[in-house]
């Protein structure tokens, strides 16, 4: 849902960068599950705010500025049950991470290592015998399998 990426002042708050489609919507969730693989521990947000692209936090506990610095680099997750339910056609970046893409005649181009926001469109980062960035749109994107772990692409093994 995002990552901690400084101290915010002297009182312990800290500044998150969100992975969220707005900024404040990560404020929804009070508990956040503050770590990094394998080492995450729960967070009661005791205040928060979004500001700009960012969002501005106190954790209980989190009492000073050694404290927030302490978390920086560390990612903020909320657990799977307490997101909103999505409609049909619309995903979780974090479902799409690790599928396969295979383009219209039948080649696998990689699996899905991440997802870069453009501002325009967001784009798939699919690795395979290199990197290629394909856009996740209607034209480009012809099914997303998530039973199968699969998404068809109409994007040719030459781009």
């Amino acid at each position: 849902m995002g990552r901690i990426s400084a101290p915010f002042g002297v009182k312990g708050w800290i500044r998150v960068r969100p992975d969220t489609a707005a900024t404040p919507n990560l404020l929804a969730y009070r508990t956040w599950w503050v770590g990094r693989e394998g080492d995450w521990r729960e967070c009661a947000v005791v205040e928060g705010r979004a500001q700009r692209r960012a969002v501005i936090a106190k954790l209980e506990g989190c009492d000073d500025r050694e404290a927030a610095a302490a978390l920086r680099g560390k990612s903020v997750a909320v657990p799977r049950a307490a997101l909103p339910e999505i409609r049909n056609g619309e995903y979780y970046w974090a479902d799409l991470i690790a599928l396969k893409v295979v383009n219209e005649e039948a080649r696998e181009l990689g699996r899905v290592t991440g997802i870069l926001q453009t501002g325009a469109n967001d784009v798939l980062v699919v690795l395979g015998e290199r990197e290629r960035l394909v856009p996740f749109i209607a034209g480009v994107i012809r099914e997303v399998n998530l039973g199968e772990g699969v998404i068809r692409v109409d994007w040719g093994s030459d781009y």
